[in-house]
């Protein structure tokens, strides 16, 4: 089996799992899981969660807004450095234009990462409902053709590898962070 029978594999399978134009409820439920995973969307989110939480909230916004910065920045060096183009396809014109590439699925790590984080930082039924959403983002990516299924699978794992390395060195960061800027982020 060689590298190009594997991505033309990759790219059938891709394909057989489309809905982006196929109207119906599969369609518009894989369009709100796979905006759901944007990065602007959890940006407000935890925005407000910082603002608005106690001191274990803050904490979590925080971690999980440094997590997601270093891995925007990990990912789309990868992706520049890979250039693989997205499928063909009208919908999802916004990513195909602000980003053409789609390897690795950033949709993909972010919403693994998350759910990583929330397993690291709690509360559990929160990471149980990450959990079940984040592979919903992913598989929803594949369904509206914007990323093929390698592009999710190596989204998912690095966002996962990603995560478990911060959660080892978020404390000693923060408090580091805290110290520089002469106040507590949470």
């Amino acid at each position: 089996m060689t590298f190009r029978s594997v991505l033309e594999w990759d790219a059938r399978l891709s394909d057989q799992m489309r809905v982006a134009e196929k109207p119906g409820a599969l369609r518009v439920i894989s369009i709100l899981f796979a905006h759901s995973g944007d990065s602007w969307f959890w940006g407000a989110a935890l925005i407000g969660l910082w603002y608005l939480g106690d001191s274990f909230w803050k904490e979590w916004a925080v971690v999980q807004a440094a997590g997601i910065s270093v891995l925007v920045v990990l990912v789309l060096g990868i992706k520049f450095i890979v250039r693989r183009r997205r499928p063909e396809g009208e919908w999802g014109s916004i990513y195909r234009s602000a980003d053409p590439h789609s390897f690795p699925s950033g949709h993909a790590a972010r919403s693994f990462l998350i759910a990583v984080f929330a397993t690291g930082l709690g509360p559990w039924w929160l990471a149980i409902v990450l959990w079940i959403w984040s592979p919903l983002v992913a598989l929803a990516r594949v369904a509206m053709g914007v990323h093929y299924v390698s592009d999710i699978i190596a989204g998912a794992v690095f966002g996962i590898v990603i995560a478990l390395v911060v959660l080892q060195i978020y404390q000693p960061l923060l408090m580091w962070v805290s110290s520089l800027i002469g106040f507590p982020l949470w």
